[in-house]
């Protein structure tokens, strides 16, 4: 991730993992509303869109961990330089460890989808855990840095052990609508803050900044509420939205439902009388 590519990629990752969040469990949240006697069975539809979700989480992670260790000056597999007696690349290594939680949370949310004989809640408690095993290694991961690069990435453990602790809570409170979003909203915040550490240390134009200058801590730290505010409103906004669509839906589909009721309803009225007119 030394470049501003390597802190785009992730983010991008994570803002469109985040927005898919809050517009499939609002989908669902609207189905559960309109159908309060049948809340634990899901149309199949819901369970095609957890496939595509675990897949392409086993995916991503399958090529990030190939990207990081391939790469032309990655490891290519190697740990330990035994001539040199020093570690290779573990920066790489540590990537490569992230990428491979997210894509065991992967295989438990298909497994969980496929499978009644997987526990309740195995599919949340692996994507609470890849949080924590990332947020575990960013934090030993920007020692003897200067002090703006360090505090950037500290302000990133507070989106990645935030959303770590409410995934966890919603293996015991599970679909449950506000924890559902506020963990989409972090990783929307997260995803966005990956990209403000590009911007920040490795600017696309403009002057560096100054990594020890304490005035651009604070600023950065500002920075970081704001981002949280765009999180909160873009998952607002979204809610809204894919509620509204699926209402206005809804609510032509049971107009047409009661329109074909009635045009049965005077058809059959109709004949009856056609058949007592015969009769007399």
């Amino acid at each position: 991730m030394a470049n501003f590519g390597g802190h785009a990629i992730p983010g991008t990752f994570f803002l469109f993992y985040g927005f898919w969040l809050v517009v499939k469990h609002t989908l669902q949240h609207c189905w559960r509303i309109r159908h309060p006697k049948g809340r634990q069975i899901m149309p199949p539809s819901f369970k095609r869109m957890d496939y595509v979700e675990g897949g392409f989480k086993i995916f991503a992670a399958f090529v990030g961990i190939m990207v990081e260790q391939f790469v032309v000056d990655g490891p290519h597999a190697h740990l330990y330089n035994t001539e040199n007696k020093s570690w290779v690349k573990l920066m790489n290594w540590q990537h490569g460890t992230m990428y491979l939680f997210f894509g065991i949370s992967g295989i438990a949310l298909v497994a969980s989808t496929a499978s009644k004989m997987v526990p309740t809640g195995v599919d949340r408690l692996a994507l609470s855990l890849a949080l924590f095993v990332e947020g575990f290694l960013f934090y030993f991961h920007v020692h003897n840095r200067p002090a703006l690069d360090a505090h950037i990435h500290s302000l990133l453990l507070v989106a990645v052990f935030g959303g770590s602790a409410s995934t966890m809570l919603e293996v015991f409170m599970r679909d449950h609508i506000v924890l559902v979003l506020f963990r989409a909203c972090l990783f929307i915040l997260q995803g966005s803050w990956f990209y403000q550490i590009g911007f920040v240390l490795y600017p696309l134009s403009g002057p560096q900044w100054d990594l020890e200058l304490h005035g651009n801590i604070m600023f950065v730290t500002m920075c970081f509420c704001w981002h949280l505010a765009v999180a909160l409103l873009i998952v607002a906004c979204t809610y809204a939205l894919v509620s509204f669509t699926v209402e206005r839906v809804s609510g032509k589909g049971l107009d047409t439902e009661i329109g074909m009721r009635k045009t049965s309803f005077s058809s059959n009225s109709q004949k009856a009388l056609l058949e007592e007119s015969d009769e007399e």
